[in-house]
């Protein structure tokens, strides 16, 4: 067994980061609902109800913020805003999808839980 310490399973701060920003809450989800393309805000208020509207706004501005998701004001009556997945944001499609297949087959829901 190897200590923490040891240099070869030391935690890279690069590493560290991209955790911390894929792993807050509703993160993952928004970049799943953007793979499929550009999205209104209503669009994706509505493919994950159960996100509060300022906490949507707030994760995809943090999204923004890291160049994974683009938002674009378009300014017309009424003004709408469209987002879309950046380059980087698009190289994170197939790890989305991995991460969707593992859940699919090892996680458990409560309701699953309750009903299996």
């Amino acid at each position: 067994m190897r200590k923490t310490t040891d240099v070869q399973t030391a935690l890279c701060p690069t590493v560290e980061r991209a955790f911390e920003v894929l792993g807050r809450k509703w993160a993952g989800l928004v970049i799943r609902e953007l793979s499929s393309g550009a999205r209104h805000f209503s669009e994706l208020e509505r493919s994950i109800p159960s996100v509060s509207a300022r906490m949507l706004a707030e994760r995809a501005k943090e999204l923004e913020a890291e160049g994974i998701v683009k938002r674009t004001v378009h300014t017309d009556s009424p003004v709408r805003v469209v987002y879309e997945l950046t380059e980087k944001g698009r190289a994170l499609i197939p790890v989305m999808r991995g991460i969707e297949s593992w859940a699919r087959q090892w996680v458990t829901t409560e309701r699953r839980a309750r009903s299996a």
